[in-house]
């Protein structure tokens, strides 16, 4: 599915958070937002899934109106892993999991034998299939994710928003979610705080400093010392990493 924000602008209390963002998701890229805390990519995030309403933008999912759409609908079709998952109640794994199933039952409708197959797949997905009896809040932080992100392939949705999902997870653990994420075949939406992570997984990134979309293209392109300076305050060098190939950053000092 094809995600396309257009014109998005969010204000609060006369502040202007978000400031006439477009962008897009196209097919089954994985997108990332980067810029430095309280930029408003986690603002604008949820201007997508609901959680704020924009003063101004449009936001499309195909030709599906998300913002005149109701969030039972949207969520058919759209799944969110966010930052912080903590609960009260103490639901075991597997029930945890199949909460992802609600968008698809009516009133009153119980958990069908084609419902625990799917929850027993995404388990499986994001191997916690040996911890689906346990507490939810047993679990580690890294594990407790992993249920969240299982009760939202249990959705089976067609397009994904990642919130800084591993943004208190250690690297194992950062590495398991977007390993995962990046094998699901759909399109993606993440905020990312970690341009290393940003620039391997990502397809195309959107730059976002001060509600405002300043640079955006792909990784390899626009990840600059010139731009992390400007954009981050930090001096730091830019070098191909020798053993995977990839991006590497070496953070010198702050501006």
């Amino acid at each position: 599915m094809k995600l396309n924000v257009e014109n998005v602008s969010i204000s609060v209390l006369s502040t202007d958070i978000i400031r006439d963002i477009s962008l897009q998701v196209k097919g089954k890229q994985f997108v990332g937002l980067i810029g430095p805390n309280g930029c408003g990519k986690s603002t604008l995030l949820k201007s997508i899934y609901k959680v704020i309403k924009p003063q101004q933008g449009k936001v499309f999912l195909d030709d599906m109106d998300i913002l005149k759409s109701s969030p039972k609908v949207v969520s058919r079709h759209m799944g969110v892993v966010g930052q912080f998952n903590e609960l009260s109640f103490d639901f075991t794994v597997r029930e945890m999991v199949m909460m992802g199933r609600t968008p698809h039952k009516k009133l009153l409708e119980t958990d069908n034998v084609r419902d625990h197959e799917i929850v027993e797949q995404a388990l499986e997905k994001v191997h916690l299939t040996g911890h689906a009896d346990r507490n939810y809040v047993s679990l580690s932080g890294g594990e407790k994710q992993r249920v969240v992100l299982a009760r939202v392939l249990a959705q089976q949705p067609e397009f994904l928003i990642l919130d800084e999902p591993t943004n208190h997870l250690d690297i194992k653990y950062q590495l398991q979610i977007f390993n995962i994420v990046r094998s699901l075949d759909i399109g993606i939406l993440a905020a990312l705080h970690d341009l290393e992570l940003a620039a391997e997984y990502c397809d195309y990134l959107y730059v976002v400093k001060k509600g405002q979309i300043v640079v955006h293209g792909k990784p390899a392109d626009i990840l600059t010392r010139e731009m992390i300076g400007e954009v981050f305050d930090v001096e730091c060098e830019i070098y191909e990493n020798p053993v995977t190939g990839g991006l590497g950053i070496a953070y010198l000092s702050t501006r």
